[in-house]
């Protein structure tokens, strides 16, 4: 299980223009290419904050010509077009390394629960850095806003907690047959499960890489592999003594968790989705940066979790 966080395709300080995204997409790919070549079967969850928060843009802008869309429809469609934009490149890079598999993208539903205290209080970054001024202008039309991680004004979303993907028995069964699978792009749009109407959509993002977790366990998994733009965990983040993290045990995960080592707007809920997996009865979770993928699998470089060192 491969989660890419939506700085993959669209990064910061740069126009997020389709064609630098489909730039970025195909230089993403490359390490999932090589796992393919290694015989791994391979679903891909990816992220979808500063896609988006431009959505949130767009319907900002086009309010008075055209009904705003809710945000768990802004999720569906992200996870439709960054979909096939990461389809589209590997199926390319596939066909020039001569490796015969099938790519498919499917967008897939997170279940939560309807009274997820979480639902009432937005918390998670989405769309890109704001300026102050900006940030200020949308704050008094009623928008969340906060900082981030790196201190940056952001958008706020609320973000409950997924319990499971409605699709997961498909993408098993697609990935048993070889298929690599694109699904819970975004964390995939949250839905909640109605006593009648059955399921409902909810006004909220789920974090992308608790997802991950989840899906991971419900196809059986054997690693999650969360890449991202950091090469590893760091201990004492943002300090001279800052050193990373090249291997733990999830009661050494749980420590850092606890302890606050690890802030919620950056690797925190990787963390946190990794020690999920393996608490779960996952083997192992990778934490790298993007590029460094299969050397990360092989444990040269990047963050290794298991349950015992």
């Amino acid at each position: 299980m491969l989660a890419l966080g939506g700085n993959a395709l669209a990064r910061a300080g740069e126009p997020a223009t389709i064609a630098n995204q489909f730039r970025h997409a195909r230089e993403s790919i490359d390490p999932i290419v090589e796992l393919a070549r290694d015989g791994w079967r391979i679903a891909i969850v990816h992220g979808n904050g500063p896609q988006v928060g431009d959505e949130l843009v767009r319907n900002q802008l086009a309010r008075d010509a055209v009904e705003p869309l809710p945000l768990g429809v802004l999720v569906a469609g992200t996870a439709g077009w960054i979909g096939y934009m990461l389809q589209q490149s590997l199926q390319n890079a596939l066909r020039r390394a001569g490796i015969e598999r099938e790519v498919a993208t499917v967008v897939t539903q997170t279940l939560v629960r309807p009274d997820d205290p979480a639902l009432a209080a937005p918390s998670k970054p989405i769309g890109h850095a704001l300026p102050d001024d900006r940030a200020e202008a949308l704050r008094l039309q009623g928008a969340a806003i906060g900082r981030d991680g790196s201190g940056r004004w952001r958008r706020l979303a609320s973000s409950p907690a997924p319990l499971g993907i409605v699709e997961a028995p498909l993408v098993l069964r697609l990935v048993r047959d070889g298929v690599i699978v694109v699904a819970a792009g975004g964390g995939g749009p949250p839905v909640y499960a109605d006593p009648v109407l059955g399921l409902e959509g909810v006004d909220a993002v789920v974090d992308k890489d608790l997802v991950a977790s989840i899906l991971a366990r419900q196809l059986d998994a054997e690693v999650l592999m969360i890449l991202t733009d950091v090469d590893a965990v760091y201990r004492d983040w943002g300090t001279p003594e800052a050193a990373p993290v090249r291997r733990m045990n999830l009661a050494e995960a749980d420590a850092m968790l606890a302890g606050g080592a690890v802030t919620a707007g950056s690797m925190k809920p990787k963390l946190e989705a990794a020690a999920g997996f393996i608490r779960s009865g996952g083997r192992r979770a990778v934490i790298a940066r993007l590029s460094d993928g299969p050397a990360a699998l092989r444990g040269e470089t990047g963050t290794t979790i298991e349950r015992a060192m």
